[in-house]
């Protein structure tokens, strides 16, 4: 167990390790895998098209505030928003660049630009998903559609948002956090030393 006071460049890897070991067996707010089989497929998934490593790191990651956040997954389910994207995000951004955290920030997001963009996409979502939709502020509208377009992240914000609704089967097995481990330490923002 870590003190998370202690967390830092050199151990903040073997700190999210020990999460997806102690936590990761934690339901999946009405999905049938738990937190780290779905955050290990989306990242396999991701990894079997090719993404770049900030890109696979992002899809493992992307949920790892809920783990983090004030609200717990069971009062999302009861229509409290725990905000888990930007938990993950702001605790992430302490020790990876922007191509990995501004997925994870806006994969919330993402989600409900899709609704809004693409009539096909909401019928594809889980019920669970389809349901913390309208907690998250369900479609965005026209000028949130506008503005989300502006975002210099926009496609790997959407490829995120669709590993992540690929990381949802109970009969997939997941790889282990372990292959991802070496991936994520090359991608911690190392501070130079003076």
């Amino acid at each position: 167990m870590f003190d998370r006071l202690a967390i830092n460049t050199d151990n903040i890897v073997d700190y999210i390790a020990d999460i997806f070991s102690r936590r990761g067996a934690e339901s999946y707010m009405g999905e049938d895998v738990s937190m780290s089989q779905h955050m290990l497929q989306a990242a396999q998934a991701a990894e079997d098209e090719g993404a770049d490593a900030d890109l696979v790191v992002a899809a493992l990651l992307h949920d790892i505030g809920h783990f983090s956040s004030e609200f717990s997954d069971t009062e999302l389910m009861q229509g409290t928003d725990n905000y888990h994207e930007e938990a993950g995000a702001s605790f992430l951004a302490k020790f990876f660049p922007p191509s990995v955290t501004e997925p994870v920030r806006q994969h919330v997001a993402a989600k409900r630009y899709l609704c809004s963009v693409n009539p096909d996409y909401m019928s594809s979502l889980s019920e669970a998903s389809k349901y913390t939709l309208n907690v998250q502020g369900g479609p965005m509208t026209d000028a949130e559609v506008r503005a989300f377009e502006q975002n210099p992240y926009l496609e790997r914000c959407i490829k995120v948002r669709i590993w992540d609704d690929r990381g949802k089967d109970p009969a997939r097995s997941a790889t282990e956090f372990s292959h991802f481990h070496e991936l994520v330490e090359s991608l911690v923002v190392r501070q130079e030393s003076n």
